[in-house]
């Protein structure tokens, strides 16, 4: 019975999450399977890989052949490193404590790796929040002083508009003493004139 260590599919549309799984070839790509042996999940970044090395390692050593993404992700995690050092011990070219520090010191190099890409990424989101934040500021100041400007202008209009109907209001009071004044003046040109009739 051929076996393939695969990709499993489960996860919504458009948020897929993987069981990586090791089946028979002749079974559904989501059916029957014989061992799960971690999950990979893509839609982090970077990508969520839990995978039991030693199994998979055991599965490969039987014969069971890796689709070539699978074989990706096992190459990602070590595990055809750690194959290849088994491999190695057999034949006698190595110890088996030899292997393990070899491996130990491979995982640790390859974490290191990925923790510098995990703080790049949240040095990277916190800049672009404090880049955001930056232009909020600039928009709300750049409104604030917006909204001064069009209450300074409504009020030097409303200054402007009271300075005119106070003028109107001079100008019609000197136009009415005016009046008066040229009625009292005609008044009293009449009285004189009878004065001077009579």
């Amino acid at each position: 019975m051929p076996v393939k260590i695969r990709l499993q599919r489960h996860g919504k549309k458009g948020k897929p999450f993987f069981w990586i799984v090791a089946a028979d070839v002749r079974a559904k790509r989501d059916g029957k399977f014989l061992d799960k042996l971690g999950i990979y999940n893509p839609n982090t970044n970077p990508a969520t890989i839990e995978l039991d090395v030693d199994g998979t390692v055991k599965w490969l050593e039987n014969g069971a052949q890796p689709t070539d993404t699978a074989r990706a992700i096992l190459s990602y995690k070590g595990v055809l490193l750690k194959k290849h050092l088994k491999g190695g011990v057999k034949k006698g070219a190595l110890t088996e404590e030899q292997a393990e520090e070899k491996f130990k010191s491979w995982v640790e190099e390859k974490e290191g790796k990925i923790g510098a890409k995990k703080e790049d990424l949240t040095k990277a989101q916190e800049a672009e929040k404090a880049k955001a934040l930056d232009a909020e500021k600039e928009a709300n100041a750049k409104r604030e002083a917006e909204v001064k400007e069009a209450e300074e202008a409504e009020a030097k209009a409303t200054a402007e508009a009271e300075a005119a109907a106070n003028a109107e209001a001079t100008d019609e009071a000197t136009v009415e003493q005016a009046e008066e004044e040229v009625g009292a003046a005609t008044a009293e040109e009449a009285k004189t004139e009878e004065k001077k009739d009579a």
